[in-house]
This record gives C-alpha cells, structure tokens and sequence, in this order.
C-alpha cells in the first residue's frame, strides 16, 4: 500500500536547517511519516494538496522539560517560591494522586502542547509511586499523538517514621527493566523512555553513583534538576566526574548556581542543558544559565517545566528566554561600557533554535527531528501569516518567535499525521475530558485540605 502523500504548496518555510535556509515561496512533501522533499515547484502527483499561501511552516517545536502530571492543578502554585513548592506539592498535593489523575492531566497536557505547536515533548514524570501510575502516563502519552520522551522519576514525599528519605532510595532497575520490556520497548517508537534521576544536588553520593550507572548501562538519557537550595551531595560532581560518569546522555535541568568551572568542564564533556526560564525567574532558582551556556559555545534547550505555574506556551518560553538574557547583556554592556550595545546579542533566530533544533539535539534526536530537512520525520507547524496579530510579516523568523500565540496555530504534523488542522484540535472526547481534568483537580485539593497538608 503506498504511503499517504501531502503536498503544503507555496509556503514560507522556516528549514532550521543551515544548508536550505529559509524559502519564501516553497513546497514542502510528506509521504507517510518522512519530509521527502522541500524546494519550489515540487510536483504534486497524487498528494493531497494544503494552499500554503500567506502561512509560515516551522519545525514542531520541542518542549524539553514538564512535568505534566500537574495539568489539573494549573495555576495553583503560581504564587509559590521553591521551598513553598516542594512542601505543598511534592509533599503534599503529589502524594495523592490516582493513577487516573495521572492518566487525564497527561493527557490533556500533551494534548495542549499538541496545540500550541509542539510536536515533542520531554515529560519528566516524578510522581509515580506505583507502575500503575507509570503506566497511565505512558497510555496517555500514546492516545494524544504527541511525540514524546517520557522520563521517568521517582515521588519525593515526607518520609515517613521507620522510611527512607527519598534522596537515599536508587531509581528502581526492576521499573527500568518493566517498562523497557513492555510498553516502552521499541526505541524507534513516537514514545521512548529516560531517566529522570535525582543527581547529586538531590541525593547521596550512592544514589548519584547507582543512578548514572544505570543509565548508562540502559543506554538512556540520565536527566536531573540542579539548583534550588543547598546540595544533597557536597563534591557530588567533582565524584561523578572522577568516575569518568558524566558525558554525552546527560542532562542537567536548570543549573543556575553551578560554577563557572563545573560548567565549561559540562560543556567540554558534551553535557545538554534544559532551561527553563520562566519558571526559574518565577520560583527562585535563580537567573537562566542562556548567556554563561553561550559563552562556553554551547546552546540550550529550553522547556515550560510547570503548569502549575505557568502557560504551556513554547512560544511565550523561547521569548523570554531571549528577552531575559538580552536584559542582562544589556545591563552588562553599561556597566562595563557605560553604553547600551552598538548591536543586539542574540537573534531571533538562535532563540527559535532553542525550542527547534537545541531540543532535538538534547534527546539526541537531531538526525530525525529539529528541522524540515527531507528524511527527517514529518513534524511540522503551519502558522497563519494572514491574521491581524501578525500581518505584515517583514522577517518571517521574528514574527514566529516574538508575536506568534496559539491563536496563530493553524495546523500541526506529527509523525506524518495531522493532530491540529483548520485551527481546531483533531482529539476525540475534548469536552468530556476537560470536565475529567476539573475533577481530578477539585478531587485532589479537596482531599490533600482534607488532610491539612495545603496550607
């Protein structure tokens, strides 16, 4: 049976790929799930045509980090610092949770992420106290068409009298070994596993040690927060290294207080970097790490980490990402200059290759997505170029990162299939499950004020 063929006709396209560059006027083909070709003039044959006329066609973006377990508590936290979060959520809300409360705000959370024109998603799941709860996640991940990495974490709940602390317990090799031969088995699949382990700013030594092994025996991404108060682990770091366990397929979330050391010597071992700007100015880990990482050559990935908090929107997180450290160059040049730079420090462009091609390259999926280069997978965005917020568009690649919303999300591809189209989400049951999401969120407050854990 010959493949399904689509054909977007007389389009910009935004390549993200260096050697093809930006089109203004282009085709772009798909055939099954893999972009055939992309160039002016392309025969249609027997594709289903798309008028591509006044739209913008970028690569699906790639949310690096969420925990998008929270979907039902959004905006709950919005008013929290970290240590306030942790209590309340981690200690409190999270140990709560069903896993069909997992099930429903993953679902809806990858279903809005689908939406707002990201077509993978990185979602670092820490609160998975049973397989059960695994399990809904990864069934969720799946039903919603999104592309995705599903890393897996472990709860961090208030030990109880005669228990560990969570910082002292290894990630479970049994639930590695489960998963990776059941649902998560076939790597090449839209959805794969990680690790989201604790790290040495959260855990002993041991657990750092056992938790990087393991990884690394599995062959998976080792991803970890970094910040957020004092570290587990003193010198925790400076041992990994001397294991010879930090490299290529790990990944640090956040950052913001590693040296400047710590960090070039990251850089140099091939180390990725997950930013999550919003959210860290918001909570208090500290300034984004974007500027220090770029000094040292490197570039970032960026995520939207918590809905609890914040808008889904990978839009909105590559714009502050850019104008946050465009703020601090700035104030750098007065003070040392005493003048605002002749020129501005970053482009629009590498701030979209952050939520682009940087997130791909963090899963180490570069070769297949990240850009509209032909061979690499169908995931794409198709912007209305046409609406009021955006028209005229004189730089097609600043007007998708700095004036872009949902509202502009006209269609999107994933894996050669259209999850969006016309504006309106392809998703069977959206209203019965957003009244789903509101009572898994009433019920979990309810329950946790019940116990008087909330304050």
């Amino acid at each position: 049976m010959m493949a399904k063929r689509t054909l977007i006709k007389s389009a910009t396209i935004l390549t993200m790929d260096a050697a093809i560059g930006d089109l203004a006027q282009a085709d772009l083909l798909v055939e099954g799930d893999r972009i055939v070709d992309v160039r002016p003039g392309l025969d249609a044959g027997d594709a289903e045509i798309v008028d591509g006329r006044g739209r913008i066609v970028i690569p699906g973006l790639v949310n690096a980090h969420m925990h998008t377990w929270q979907t039902a508590l959004r905006g709950f936290s919005a008013n929290w610092t970290l240590p306030e979060y942790f209590r309340r959520m981690h200690a409190g809300l999270a140990t709560v949770f069903r896993p069909e409360d997992i099930y429903i705000g993953t679902l809806m959370g990858a279903l809005n992420q689908i939406n707002c024109g990201t077509t993978t998603l990185v979602d670092w799941c820490h609160n998975n106290p049973t397989p059960a709860h695994s399990d809904a996640a990864v069934a969720a991940l799946k039903e919603s068409g999104i592309r995705a990495a599903f890393f897996h974490g472990s709860p961090k709940p208030e030990a109880r009298p005669g228990q560990p602390h969570f910082s002292d317990v290894p990630h479970p090799r049994r639930e590695v070994e489960r998963l990776l031969a059941g649902a998560l088995s076939d790597r090449s699949a839209r959805v794969t596993l990680g690790l989201a382990i604790l790290g040495p700013h959260y855990s002993n030594i041991d657990v750092a040690m056992h938790d990087f092994r393991l990884a690394r025996e599995f062959g998976l991404i080792a991803s970890m927060h970094q910040g957020g108060g004092p570290a587990k682990t003193p010198g925790g770091w400076e041992k990994l290294l001397a294991a010879g366990l930090v490299g290529p397929g790990v990944n640090i979330v956040h950052g913001n207080d590693l040296p400047d050391d710590l960090l070039r010597q990251f850089v140099d071992l091939g180390v990725s970097f997950s930013v999550t700007p919003e959210n860290e100015m918001h909570q208090g880990h500290g300034f984004p790490i974007t500027g220090r990482l770029l000094k040292l050559g490197a570039r970032p990935s960026l995520g939207v980490d918590l809905e609890s908090v914040l808008a889904g929107d990978m839009f909105g997180v590559g714009r502050v990402a850019l104008s946050m450290q465009r703020a601090l160059d700035n104030a750098e040049s007065r003070r040392t200059i005493g003048a605002i730079p002749a020129s501005t420090t970053i482009t629009t462009r590498e701030a979209l290759g952050w939520i682009t091609i940087e997130g791909a390259r963090m899963l180490g999926r570069e070769s297949s997505i990240g850009s509209l280069t032909p061979g690499k997978k169908a995931d794409l965005v198709v912007i209305n170029g046409t609406d009021l917020n955006l028209c005229p568009v004189h730089d097609p690649v600043s007007t998708v990162l700095m004036q872009t919303s949902i509202a502009n999300v006209e269609s999107v591809m994933v894996d050669g299939v259209w999850r969006k189209r016309g504006g309106r989400l392809l998703a069977e049951g959206i209203d019965n499950n957003k009244n789903e999401l509101g009572r898994s969120g009433m019920r979990i407050v309810a329950e946790i004020e019940r116990q008087g854990k909330a304050a």
